[in-house]
């Protein structure tokens, strides 16, 4: 067997027990230890070696060992643990892509290792759920950040959450989490706040523009990014839990169901109102969606929304009725001008160029409602 592991290697290392001498006998027995030449007698003598090898006092023998074995599926556990535990320099190419290591081990890892070895395990090439839980609550900001912008991690929507309670203010977590392919609605919402806070921030900073005609810019591109996300959205759980969100943190405003209903998004308004008059879904749709027109506005009553408001919620229901989406291009701008056209004549005083107009003018006449009230 002379391309493997022979008794003349161990003869070399007692001659020569040098670093070199020992580095190369490392770099020979991790080339050779998966090959399906070694005889059972051989593999054991390798692995005896190995554990030597694994305790020896020159980190460049144990850091031969770790990148020539860090494949490995052969590796035995103990081994890989020892690598992992060991000073980074050895620890990180096993950390980094060891099949070898279970779940547990990582978060052991996780929770006594360093930034280095943390950043290591976040960029696996999978990364189940309970490591990444732990690297959430224990890592850097790096780590982390480093950890969302791996697509094979698995990231739920509560593990996400906690995320953005550590790092939310963090751009260097924010930028990868904002492009991970896809993201619970919930999650996309907090998002949307958190940078509208950064914008209203930057306009009073830069622009000497005041606080609170910077308050409401942020609260239509907020208003406009929201409205976005659930454009379109046919999970009613979903629905349900950002309704929920969007009324524990005060954005659930009634120009954000107007606007919804002007962009033709029925489910959310349905699900907000369900949830702001606290009646089932079943009922609430039926009071919507009442010929008699009654049901809208003892439903909306009791939601305790706007008077002012109730007119233009109506033309828009009654708009999406007659015209409904086609999948055609244009099919939602069609809707947008009619169901603008529709409520100018309901009120002739406006003129807004677009929709952002329409509903700062609507809360205006809301206000001056509620002044004369």
């Amino acid at each position: 067997m002379t391309d493997h592991l022979t008794k003349d290697d161990v003869a070399r290392l007692l001659s020569d027990p040098s670093p070199s001498s020992r580095t190369d006998l490392a770099a020979k027995i991790a080339h050779q230890f998966d090959s399906p030449a070694l005889s059972a007698t051989e593999r054991k003598l390798a692995e005896d070696i190995i554990r030597v090898m694994v305790t020896d006092t020159v980190v460049r023998v144990r850091q031969t060992l770790a990148e020539n074995l860090k494949s490995s599926p052969s590796l035995p556990r103990d081994v890989a643990l020892s690598l992992a535990r060991d000073v980074e320099a050895v620890a990180i190419p096993v950390l980094s892509v060891s099949t070898v290591l279970t779940s547990a081990d990582l978060v052991e890892i996780v929770r006594s290792g360093t930034d280095a070895k943390h950043a290591a395990i976040a960029r696996r090439p999978s990364v189940p759920a309970d490591v990444a839980d732990a690297l959430i609550e224990t890592a850097s900001e790096n780590a982390v950040a480093a950890l969302v912008a791996n697509e094979g991690a698995e990231l739920g929507e509560g593990s996400l959450d906690r995320v953005i309670d550590r790092f939310g203010a963090s751009e260097a977590v924010q930028d990868p989490l904002v492009h991970r392919s896809r993201l619970p609605i919930t999650i996309a919402e907090r998002l949307v706040a958190v940078v509208s806070e950064k914008l209203r921030q930057h306009l009073v900073a830069h622009h000497e523009l005041p606080a609170k005609i910077a308050s409401e810019v942020i609260l239509q591109s907020r208003e406009r990014a929201t409205v976005a996300l659930f454009s379109g959205e046919s999970d009613e759980g979903a629905l349900e839990r950002l309704v929920a969100q969007l009324s524990r943190t005060g954005r659930l405003t009634p120009s954000l169901l107007l606007r919804a209903l002007c962009t033709g998004d029925i489910a959310f308004f349905e699900t907000a109102m369900s949830l702001l008059a606290n009646v089932p879904m079943t009922n609430t749709r039926l009071l919507i969606h009442d010929a008699g027109r009654l049901g809208l506005k003892s439903l909306y009553d009791k939601a305790k929304l706007p008077p002012a408001l109730l007119p233009a919620c109506r033309i828009a229901i009654d708009v999406l009725k007659e015209t409904p989406y086609d999948g055609e291009p244009g099919d939602r701008e069609r809707h947008r001008r009619r169901l603008i056209e529709r409520i100018l004549t309901q009120y002739e005083d406006l003129a807004p160029e677009d929709l952002d107009f329409l509903l700062a003018k609507l809360g205006d006449i809301m206000h001056t409602g509620d002044r004369a009230a």
